[in-house]
């Protein structure tokens, strides 16, 4: 027993981080090498890799390359390739055991410790460990070199990154210890008096023989009092790996809920203790709530009956690439809450772990999905999306023997998280001859293209409902409390197979024509919109039918990848920008959305250019056109009635809400000045206003520094990600909305700039430029300083023939 004990002080000083459930797990990511080649010869421990670049992680290779015409639109026109990463380090404690843990790799990665080969995945979205307890040197160096294959690069439907772009741990833990993943808990009752919480553990023992343990179970509330204890004691076996002891319960009394208004989260304490004494812990936030699926009156959380008001992410975030901070994540999520979102669909790949904290924390829903694409490949477009031949790399080669230990994992690590109220089996999966096929694509009408009728060369789409079965058996397999669901794109095709019987919720993208025809088709199955539309109509469909419980809107963000033809970055149908600052159609979901007060205005000309005399959901909100010129300002509101004026007189009539198009709108001639837009309850009663100016020509630079609505704690060693707002003003610092000025960032201090972003889609400069121009007046640089620096960072943003912007970042 002496080295189970060995670590017991290391145990309880650190508690398991980052979805690693045991032992002491330390950020991994300073000191790597790296170097964009192959070389079989780097597995080997004394290689010289004094020339490969050093950095810390976590790292995406592709966004630090200009975009190229010559390269596929499924990317963003970013490259792939080969790379290898090396760390030579050594071992300073006296842990038995030694993991090392990969949040995300993509993709094809192979890891080695000291010239032996850990093992290989594929899948560049789960997340992995590995033993390097046999092969460690105790004294002395040990290299970790890991290989990852992303030569197939335009093997995605969207940007994808490359390298090791999330976090990797380091585990120390006894010979004794709970097991990855191995802690769990769910609700079994749930009562405004009192709350029943089973708790499953799951140990591994290393050693050679039986062990007696016994787990302690404690719950404490959000202000760290106990509220539940109990323990189970167990014998493992000798050797005996992912023993799990019987079902432990605990009793609480007057639950706290956790909900989208108010996010409540317990803690979950798990001690494993042998002859008494503790020697491996871990913590789990645990939210208590209730889920409900009816396929006549939709979704009830906590029974209270609502509507998913959901977007679709992908994990991009512009310049930055597949590395997403989490201080822009968090940005992310309360700018879509903000806007009266309330859940996220994983599109179409687990995220990062952060982003499940998050949304834990700040109330955000969240359907988890496996995969884009099964066992054949889909479609990838190379010369703009849907544009010319596609091509047609992708994952599927090693969807067969990996897709069960995948989705097993997905739904082990993400368990815990109260925010994830739907597992999906897959995306999409079912587009009619891409590539599945049946003959009742023959003479159907799908409001998808269907690349052709029936076509028999193709995969037989009864593959589907049979592949859709084994997945939701493996999600069920580890947990029951949450429903299953696929997103399905042909929908007329699958009702042919066994898959939408396969699943507990039916999404449909892009088939609101088919939620009445289907309910009363298949009267007990439980249908929403998993993708669809920015439109009203698709919203309306949701909001006047009680049997549809939700939508997810393509998309929460703009993205990388999936592109037009060039020059495009990506696909920019988000309600925020690559800078996470809502578009104008993101104005328009907040009017229907949200609960508080808002309106907003944005304008067009009337007739010319885009459109035209249509009401569109994409008015940019600039005043400055020609003295005269007949213009259109169109009105997002959710007030009753709006009206609106020009240099406080009233130029726009008093006009109420319009629930057939969802916008109010006036026809006026261009005057500068102030436009104001008014909002009132039907007594009359002002709401809410907006307003924008004519602006004069570039006269200055102003840096401010976004603040979000709470801050992620301070950690030590963990680097902290500024975001700064750079705009262009004129001489009555108003902001120049159709400057287009290049801004340059210097920088002085401890400090290193992550990009500089200006949401302009149709910018195909180098992503980790120091020099940019602005878009629609602005755009926000990314700055990172050490998290235990405590030097001021100085920034200079300058702009010929324009007065600097100077600021301070103190950390």
């Amino acid at each position: 027993m002496r080295k189970l004990f060995t670590t017991l002080l290391c145990f309880l000083s650190i508690i398991a981080v980052a979805q690693v459930s045991f032992g002491t797990a330390e950020m991994f990511n300073d000191g790597w090498r790296f170097v964009l080649a192959d070389d079989s010869a780097a597995i080997a421990s004394d290689y010289d890799d004094n020339r490969w670049r050093s950095l810390t992680l976590p790292h995406d290779w592709s966004v630090e390359s200009a975009p190229s015409q010559a390269l596929a639109s499924c990317t963003g026109y970013l490259p792939g390739g080969i790379g290898w990463y090396r760390k030579t380090f050594r071992i300073t404690d006296d842990a038995a055991r030694h993991y090392i843990y990969f949040e995300g790799v993509y993709n094809r990665s192979d890891v080695y410790i000291n010239g032996h080969h850990l093992g290989h995945r594929p899948n560049g979205y789960v997340s992995f460990m590995y033993d390097l307890t046999p092969y460690l040197n105790k004294e002395g160096d040990n290299v970790l070199a890991v290989r990852v294959d992303h030569s197939r690069y335009a093997d995605s439907r969207w940007y994808t990154g490359s390298g090791i772009y999330r976090d990797v741990y380091l585990v120390a833990a006894p010979e004794v210890h709970l097991s990855q993943w191995g802690v769990a808990y769910r609700a079994t009752k749930l009562t405004d008096r009192s709350a029943t919480v089973e708790v499953d553990v799951v140990v591994d023992n290393h050693t050679a023989q039986p062990q007696k343990v016994q787990a302690r179970i404690t719950m404490l509330d959000a202000e760290g009092k106990q509220v539940a204890t109990t323990t189970k004691n167990a014998v493992v076996a000798a050797e005996e790996l992912n023993c799990r002891l019987s079902v432990v319960s605990c009793q609480l009394k007057n639950p706290h809920r956790w909900n989208i208004e108010d996010p409540y989260l317990y803690t979950l304490k798990v001690e494993l203790l042998a002859e008494g004494r503790v020697v491996d812990a871990t913590e789990v936030r645990a939210g208590l709530r209730t889920l409900e699926f009816s396929a006549d009156k939709g979704f009830a959380l906590n029974g209270k009956n609502m509507k998913v008001k959901g977007v679709c992410l992908h994990h991009d975030a512009g310049v930055l690439g597949a590395v997403v901070p989490p201080e822009v994540w968090r940005r992310r999520i309360e700018q879509l809450k903000a806007m009266g979102a309330n859940a996220i669909r994983m599109s179409h790949n687990p995220q990062a772990p952060i982003v499940y904290d998050l949304c834990d924390e700040l109330g955000m829903l969240v359907m988890d999905e496996g995969s884009d694409e099964w066992e054949f490949p889909k479609r990838k477009w190379i010369k703009g999306w849907n544009k010319g031949e596609p091509g047609y790399e992708g994952t599927y080669d090693f969807f067969e023997e990996w897709i069960e230990r995948d989705i097993t994992d997905i739904v082990r690590r993400d368990r815990n998280h109260p925010s994830v109220f739907l597992w999906s089996v897959g995306n999409e999966v079912d587009y009619p001859n891409d590539p599945y096929s049946h003959p009742v694509l023959d003479g159907s009408s799908i409001s998808q293209p269907m690349f052709g009728g029936y076509d028999p060369e193709r995969p037989h789409a009864e593959r589907i409902g049979k592949i859709a079965k084994r997945l939701a058996a493996c999600i069920r397999a580890v947990d029951s409390s949450r429903p299953v669901t696929g997103a399905l794109a042909g929908v007329v095709m699958s009702n042919e197979t066994e898959y939408p019987e396969a699943v507990d919720v039916v999404g449909y993208n892009y088939t609101e024509d088919r939620y009445d025809k289907d309910h009363k088709t298949y009267p007990d199955r439980i249908i929403y919109g998993s993708e669809t539309r920015s439109d009203f109509g698709a919203w309306k469909a949701v909001r006047d039918k009680e049997h549809i419980f939700g939508q997810f809107i393509w998309t929460g963000t703009d993205y990388l990848g999936e592109s037009g033809a060039w020059p495009s970055r990506g696909l920019h149908t988000g309600l925020l920008n690559f800078a996470n600052y809502p578009k104008p159609r993101g104005k328009f979901r907040e009017a229907l959305w949200s609960d508080t007060p808002m309106i907003y205005i944005g304008t067009y000309r009337r007739g010319r250019g885009r459109w035209g005399d249509h009401l569109s959901i994409d008015a940019f909100d600039s005043w400055n056109y020609r003295d005269g010129q007949l213009i259109r300002v169109v009105c997002y509101t959710n007030t009753a009635q709006a009206q609106l004026k020009l240099n406080d007189e009233i130029i726009g009539e008093m006009r109420p809400y319009d629930d057939h198009t969802g916008i109010v709108y006036w026809d006026v001639p261009y005057v500068p000045g102030t436009l104001t837009a008014e909002g009132y309850d039907a007594e009359g009663k002002l709401q809410a206003t907006y307003t924008i100016q004519t602006s004069g020509r570039p006269y200055r630079l102003r840096a401010t520094l976004i603040e979000t609505a709470s801050e992620l704690p301070l950690q030590q060693g963990v680097p902290r990600t500024h975001q700064v707002r750079v705009e262009v003003l004129d001489e009555n610092d108003v902001v120049v909305k159709l400057a287009d000025n290049i801004i340059t960032c210097q920088m002085e201090g401890e400090g290193h700039l992550l990009g500089l972003e200006n949401s302009d889609n149709g910018d195909m400069s180098h992503p980790k430029a120091r020099s940019r121009r602005v878009f629609q007046g602005y755009l926000v640089a990314y700055v990172q300083t050490a998290g235990d620096c405590d030097k001021p960072v100085r920034l200079t943003f300058s702009s010929p023939l324009l007065e600097d912007a100077v600021m301070e970042i103190v950390p």
